[in-house]
């Protein structure tokens, strides 16, 4: 029977590192592909490095001038300079075609720099990608699962092939991980019956196995209904408490506003900003809302008080604020006989930030 495989291609030029088979478990003549057996936990982080920068403490992913081009001269990723701090929930932003995807999958060690350097864990990626995976959970591109095993076995063939996990163990941490995500009662589904939100689900779970230094979710909440997911922001931010870092990247802003407490934001494979969330938002300037039942005539005034993009969208009228003082077009409004009922400038949101930075709108899966 076929084995699974990710059959998505984010960017052109990528090339997956070829990964060893893993014996069967309870006596299944095949095995899903499985990350590169790891070296000893203890192993040196400098160990047969050459020119390795000193460990930063205080970046549990650090990157230094990282770039990727691919063949035909495609600069995917460039000059990036990138610093996740320690216990951070860190949401990575970008349009479309930014170089998100190529730079997690440059940090995993699934596909080489160009230049520049990858540090996660204090240790260098991908050169001791052996060392550094056993301390990560992933969920890259969706999760890669047996449909004709169930979820638990899915699981439990998954942890089977972790060199480092215990069998003793091994069914009560996969009982463990399916609660934690809510599949529990679902368990003994066959794989191939679960929706896109339950896939996900078992990938997260799959990541939740054992505990992580560093956890790396790519769209994390991807098929959730609005109950799910609250249920994995929840569940992050749990992680987070517990000690873990956890990087991840979505489309929804307004979910990376919620639960991070550091972002980044990319474009046209260039870091445009990083930082704590509030400080990020705080950097944009907040629109100014009219609530009036007059709209029309307080959209007129405002243009005519230099107020620029004005909106009007039932009984609010929203613009970006002129250099002038607030309080003269409030008075403006009020002379031509606009029933004001609510002014004053909206606190700027992390959306406002990224159209400020990036120039684009909402879709930035990418």
């Amino acid at each position: 029977m076929d084995e699974p495989r990710d059959e998505s291609v984010d960017e052109p030029g990528d090339e997956s590192v070829d990964e060893p088979r893993v014996e069967p478990v309870d006596g299944d003549a095949s095995a899903p592909p499985q990350a590169p057996p790891p070296a000893p936990q203890d192993a040196d982080a400098g160990a047969g490095g050459n020119g390795d920068e000193d460990e930063d403490d205080d970046g549990v992913i650090r990157t230094r001038a990282l770039t990727k081009r691919y063949r035909g001269g495609q600069l995917a990723v460039d000059g990036l300079d990138l610093t996740v701090p320690a216990g951070s929930v860190f949401g990575f932003l970008g349009p479309n075609g930014s170089g998100k995807t190529t730079t997690i999958r440059m940090l995993m060690g699934l596909i080489e720099p160009t230049s520049g350097t990858a540090r996660v864990l204090g240790q260098s990626m991908p050169r001791h990608a052996r060392t550094v995976l056993p301390h990560v959970g992933a969920l890259i591109e969706g999760p890669a699962l047996y449909g004709f095993l169930s979820g638990r076995d899915n699981l439990l063939r998954q942890d089977a092939a972790d060199p480092t996990a215990d069998p003793r163990t091994r069914r009560s941490r996969v009982a463990a991980a399916l609660d934690r995500v809510g599949l529990t009662a679902a368990a003994g589904k066959k794989a191939r019956a679960y929706s896109l939100g339950m896939k996900q689900r078992l990938g997260l779970a799959a990541a939740l196995l054992q505990p992580r230094r560093l956890l790396v979710l790519d769209e994390p909440t991807n098929g959730l209904d609005p109950q799910g997911m609250r249920e994995i922001r929840t569940l992050v931010r749990e992680l987070a408490s517990d000690g873990t870092t956890v990087f991840l990247s979505s489309h929804l802003l307004d979910e990376i506003e919620q639960v991070c407490t550091h972002a980044a934001v990319m474009a046209r494979g260039r870091l445009l900003t990083q930082g704590p969330v509030a400080d990020l938002a705080a950097g944009a300037r907040g629109r100014l809302a009219v609530t009036t039942p007059d709209p029309a005539q307080a959209a007129r005034v405002l243009k005519e008080q230099g107020v620029g993009d004005v909106v009007a969208d039932g009984d609010r009228v929203t613009g970006e604020p002129p250099e002038r003082d607030l309080a003269d077009v409030n008075a403006a409004l009020v002379t031509a006989g606009v029933r004001v009922r609510g002014f004053g400038i909206e606190r700027a949101s992390l959306e406002d930030a990224f159209v400020a930075l990036t120039g684009e709108g909402f879709d930035v899966a990418g």
